[in-house]
This record gives C-alpha cells, structure tokens and sequence, in this order.
C-alpha cells in the first residue's frame, strides 16, 4: 500500500470479502504460468471459499500461494469539483480488499455442504430450493464431485481511498458536487463519507440549526431503527415489520437524522420514478416535535436527487395538511379544477395481506 493515510481495517476488509458480488483469485500453475480468475465466493469459517468444476487450472493452483481481491468504487470524482482548470484532481473514490494465503481444497463433505449451502444463501437469498446436506440424495454425487476450495482470511489489507489526502473543506466541496449531481450511487457515496469523517464540516444540505445530525441516506443496517421509530404510525398499524423493512430497502431515497446519543428521531422515504414521486413515512420522535426539525427533514428529502428530479411530487395524510402547505403542497383537488382535464385518483385494495 502505498500511503498509510489510506489503510481500512481488517474488519473492513472481511466484510467487503463477505457481501462482494465477485471476488478476483490470482495463483499460478504448475508451470508458473499465472492464474487469474473472478469467482463467486462466500466467506465461511474465517475463509474465502468458492466452488468449480474439479479439472481446470483452478486445480493446479492447489497447495500454492494465492492472492484474493474484492472492491467497490464509491464515486468517480471529475477534477473540477476541486479545480476550474486542472486536470490533476480526477480521481475515483472506492474501498478494496486484499489477502494472502494458500489455495486449499475442501474435501469434508459436512464442510462442502456448508460452503454450498452458505453460497447459495448469498446468492439465492429467496432459497426455493432443497436444503443442501452432504447425506442428502439429491446432493451426495454433486458434493463428491465438485471442487470447494478456500483461502485463508487471516492476512487481510484493506484500503479506503475516499479523499482522506484533502483538506476537511475540500472534502465537503466534493459531498456538494456530489449531492448536485445526483448520480445513482452519489447519495450512499456521500451517507459512506460521512461515516468515515465524523468531524467533518457539516454541508450546506445537511444543516440543521438544532442538535440533531441529518442524514441524506440509511444504510441497510439502519433500517431497523426506521421500523422501530415507526411502530405507532397509525397508518401502519396493520403490517408486519417484515414488510415495512421491505418497503424501506426498496425506496428510492431515504432521510433521516439523528440525536447526539445517535438514537434516530426523524425518518422519512419516497419512491420515484423520475416522473412522480410519492413521500412515505414522514415520521418524527414525540420528543424532537415543534422544533422544525420536521420542515427540515422534508427539505432534505424534496431536495434529494431522486425527488427533485421528478415532475410531480405526492403523498396522502389524514390530518396534517398544515405541516405541508408551507413546503407547497397542495389538494389534488385545488389543482386539478385548474386544468383541462381532471383525474381521479383510484386504489385496487386486497382483501387480505399477502405474505
């Protein structure tokens, strides 16, 4: 590695092996021709394990030193969000991982049924299948057959280059570009940035003038604070947890903020389709009410890239048309008398939840 400054932990770096869609494997053959392959892999036991057929080059790798590598840009970064002029500041912002160790061949069929079975839970997480047992008459053959080979987890590197060589000022220019520019990932890049600086200046579209931190995106991790937080939503007083997690991995932009013990006080999502989007789940702690915290959060949510791309903004409340006039909401029915044409708004409800 080549500046210390850039060095992720071990922890870091075992979890990237762990959720990486591909990892890359690298050893050499018995001639010392070098191997280079892109494999699924799941991390079982402190190793890196994969699977594949038992003739191949993969083969002559066994028993040999072996290199294997994860990574996952962050955010490409043009160098005019830090110069006008130059074109030096271009660069990309992105997390890797790498170790050091054997190649080995599993051959315990209790293990190899493991490694399979762990395998397909990465990868088929909707499982729909039988499960795998080294004894079970579906898998026995297929378990004898293939080749599971792993590699030792114990010396790991890992590097996060996400602009820890700037100035704290500059670093918050490049949140603000980023925020303005709104790519896809550019809201997780700037929400993984932040966790990684918590000193850092605060920027302009995360200001608040109360004690909370806002925050323009919750991780995966996160969500069950969201749930919790929403549990006495009266609107969601029929729905398991189960779906309201679902509801809030799959929405297109998700705000929230925080107090100084890190408890979350404020939540909201949309999903968007950069025509309408619709807001769900504005919710605020009982505590944190009347502060503005909530005109604040709403801010940050409308002035999210996914929701202000939109042409059209919606959402539904029984009782807090108040709260949203100031932010320029206003009755479908206000607007809609005004136009050539009017809609009407229709629901297909369900007779019972599905599961």
């Amino acid at each position: 590695m080549r500046k210390a400054i850039y060095r992720g932990t071990g922890d870091a770096a075992r979890a990237l092996f762990a959720n990486a869609d591909v990892i890359h494997l690298a050893t050499t053959s018995n001639e010392g021709r070098p191997i280079l392959r892109t494999l699924n892999a799941v991390v079982v036991d402190g190793a890196l394990a994969f699977h594949g057929a038992p003739a191949g080059e993969k083969m002559e790798g066994l028993g040999k030193v072996a290199v294997v590598s994860a990574e996952r840009i962050v955010a490409s970064i043009p160098s005019y969000f830090l110069d006008a002029e130059r074109a030096c500041p271009a660069t990309t912002y992105y997390v890797s991982a790498q170790a050091h160790g054997t190649l080995a061949e599993v051959t315990d069929p209790t293990k190899k049924a493991r490694i399979l079975g762990a395998l397909m839970g990465k990868y088929q997480p909707e499982r729909g299948h039988v499960p795998i047992d080294a004894a079970h008459p579906l898998y026995a053959k297929a378990i004898r057959g293939l080749l599971v080979a792993e590699v030792s987890l114990e010396a790991v590197d890992g590097k996060e280059k996400l602009g820890q060589n700037r100035t704290p000022e500059e670093r918050v220019r490049v949140l603000e570009h980023l925020w303005r520019r709104g790519a896809p990932a550019d809201v997780e890049a700037i929400a993984l940035i932040v966790r990684r600086f918590p000193d850092l200046p605060t920027p302009a579209f995360l200001r608040h003038a109360g004690e909370v931190r806002l925050q323009c995106a919750l991780a995966s991790d996160e969500h069950d604070d969201a749930v919790a937080l929403l549990e006495d939503a009266y609107w969601l007083t029929d729905l398991p947890g189960s779906t309201i997690r679902k509801a809030i991995a799959t929405s297109t932009a998700t705000v929230g903020a925080r107090d100084a013990q890190g408890n979350l006080v404020a939540f909201a999502r949309a999903v968007s389709d950069h025509r309408i989007a619709w807001i769900y789940d504005v919710m605020i702690a009982p505590s944190h009410r009347g502060r503005g915290l909530g005109r604040r959060l709403m801010e940050l949510l409308l002035d999210h890239p996914a929701v202000r791309a939109a042409r059209g903004v919606r959402l539904s409340t029984r009782d807090a048309m108040d709260f949203y006039r100031p932010l320029n909401f206003v009755l479908t029915s206000e607007l809609e008398t005004n136009r050539p044409w009017r809609s009407i708004e229709m629901v297909r409800p369900q007779a019972e939840a599905r599961p």
